[in-house]
């Protein structure tokens, strides 16, 4: 079955996050691009794209405080105000920018925590959080101090759930000893398959539930990315080294393997890869981000898509760990991982 065109589509099932009692559905959506980062956005389109989402089922959203310095929180709240019974937020702290949008650090002291969070449910309109994040690791904070505050927040009932995000498998040991981890949040994709080492294998060990960011590789894998004079000016995929010069080239040679099987299987380049990252386990939720419905609805398309094991073992062929040239963000954002 073709899964370019949607027929009247059954509810999106609902996967469990971890040993959580958190189910949300199996597909996310991730509101970053709507308010910074990929050029110009338009609030009306993204809250249209927000709504319809719930149509089939998509009761997952994701933000942060640093997208778009707190206007992607107030975005979503406003987009989900009168649907919050229907719905799972998830959004994080601890990237800490000025008000014109300079990177100034990571902040996991526990006052800063309970700031961010006051800050978060404000902007949100709501209160509870249902999955709050530390957005990156603070390698000046123990682990044990920023998730114990966090933990206060789950007593004070700010928040249901706590995640953490790129958070290496010592540092994910350590936080679980101190409050159950519901989510761990880190890119994963068909040119990131760092997390499969020992990311996903530590998530399952301790009953965390992975949630995948990035997994159309920011865009890339789509195929509609051919040069960065696709890229708008202020995008900040021409600051990262898989978009750039002979990287952006070798990449372009993974897409076209991507798209040589989708069209076998008869769905686009963004449902197979997604179709992939989904089958990579029942405990995986990736959260795709777009701000235009029609992207939208090819995306829920994916989980029409069924790979078989022969498929799945012609991909990882195809695309095995390590074949992307270049690192996913420019040596600043790589040395703020946690590794």
């Amino acid at each position: 079955m073709s899964a370019t065109k949607a027929e009247p589509f059954a509810p999106i099932p609902q996967r469990r996050l971890g040993r959580s009692e958190l189910s949300v559905s199996a597909l996310g959506l991730g509101c970053m691009g709507m308010s910074e980062f990929y050029g110009a956005s338009d609030d009306d389109e993204s809250i249209a794209t927000i709504h319809h989402a719930l149509d089939p089922g998509i009761n997952f959203f994701d933000t942060a405080d640093m997208y778009g310095v707190g206007r992607n929180e107030e975005l979503v709240g406003r987009a989900l105000r009168g649907h919050r019974h229907e719905v799972v937020l998830a959004t994080k702290f601890g990237n800490v920018r000025s008000p014109e949008g300079k990177f100034l650090g990571v902040n996991g002291r526990p006052e800063y925590v309970q700031q961010s969070c006051e800050a978060s449910l404000r902007r949100l309109g709501v209160d509870t959080i249902d999955l709050y994040y530390q957005h990156r690791v603070d390698a000046d904070v123990p682990i044990e101090e920023t998730v114990g505050a966090m933990a206060a927040l789950v007593r004070q009932g700010k928040v249901r759930f706590l995640g953490l995000s790129e958070a290496a498998p010592a540092t994910l040991r350590r936080a679980a000893n101190v409050h159950p981890i519901a989510a761990l949040q880190t890119e994963y994709s068909l040119w990131t398959r760092e997390p499969e080492a020992e990311i996903i294998p530590t998530c399952r060990e301790l009953g965390i539930g992975f949630v995948p960011y990035s997994p159309l590789g920011r865009g890339f894998l789509t195929g509609k990315y051919r040069s960065e004079a696709d890229l708008a000016d202020n995008d900040f995929r021409r600051s990262t080294p898989r978009f750039q010069g002979k990287n952006l080239q070798r990449n372009l040679a993974l897409v076209e393997r991507i798209e040589k099987i989708a069209a076998e299987k008869k769905c686009t380049a963004a449902q197979l890869a997604l179709a992939w990252v989904l089958a990579q386990g029942n405990d995986i939720v990736p959260i795709p981000g777009t701000r235009r419905q029609k992207y939208l609805d090819e995306n829920v398309e994916a989980i029409r898509v069924t790979l078989t094991p022969a498929d799945l073992v012609r991909i990882d062929q195809e695309l095995p760990p390590g074949i992307t040239a270049g690192d996913r963000y420019h040596p600043i954002g790589m040395a703020r991982l946690d590794r």
